[in-house]
């Protein structure tokens, strides 16, 4: 519990200082109880004149906040969603989207038999939508690089491509980075 009110304490120092006196006008919330749906442990709700900047180009700007946040914090990449940066209901709104491009996915490839490709995302929209998918008992993977990836949607019983297997990729991390 001391830990929790120490990253609070944290989370608050840096939100002070992006809001202070000639930066971004912005109000902040910690909530005492997480979203319905959320695994964070904290959860910031944003308001004020500058909620626009940050929800512009899909939030780039609230998800690269609530990024630093994560790194302020020193959580490992896969700990990253125990935090929640959130304004004007954006996130909510965009699980909702998500929850219907679902759905329309699985139909569409259910009648065509032809995988589906969705747009780039983030990872955590990524993740939130392979979980969408698993439902469906049809196979997904996460396709392309960087900023551009993207999860794609097969047919039943087509498997993904070798290379865009879990496995596979973490293995070209691994020699990407790997000491010579």
């Amino acid at each position: 519990m001391l830990d929790l009110e120490a990253n609070k304490k944290k989370v608050v120092e840096l939100l002070q200082t992006l809001t202070a006196p000639g930066r971004l006008d912005l109000k902040f919330q910690l909530l005492d109880q997480p979203r319905p749906g959320s695994s964070a442990e904290i959860s910031v709700e944003l308001s004020g004149p500058d909620i626009p900047l940050l929800l512009a180009r899909n939030g780039e700007l609230l998800l690269s906040l609530e990024h630093i946040a994560a790194k302020v914090l020193r959580f490992e990449h896969e700990d990253h969603d125990r935090i929640s940066f959130d304004a004007d209901n954006f996130k909510l709104l965009r699980q909702q989207e998500l929850h219907l491009a679902a759905e329309a996915a699985i139909e569409r490839v259910r009648r065509t038999g032809q995988p589906f490709s969705f747009s780039p995302m983030s990872s955590r929209e990524r993740r939130l939508l392979h979980l969408e998918l698993a439902a469906s008992g049809l196979a997904t993977a996460s396709s392309g690089e960087g900023p551009r990836r993207f999860v794609v949607l097969y047919p039943e019983g087509e498997r993904p491509p070798a290379e865009a297997t879990r496995e596979n990729r973490a293995q070209a991390i691994r020699e990407r980075f790997r000491r010579r």
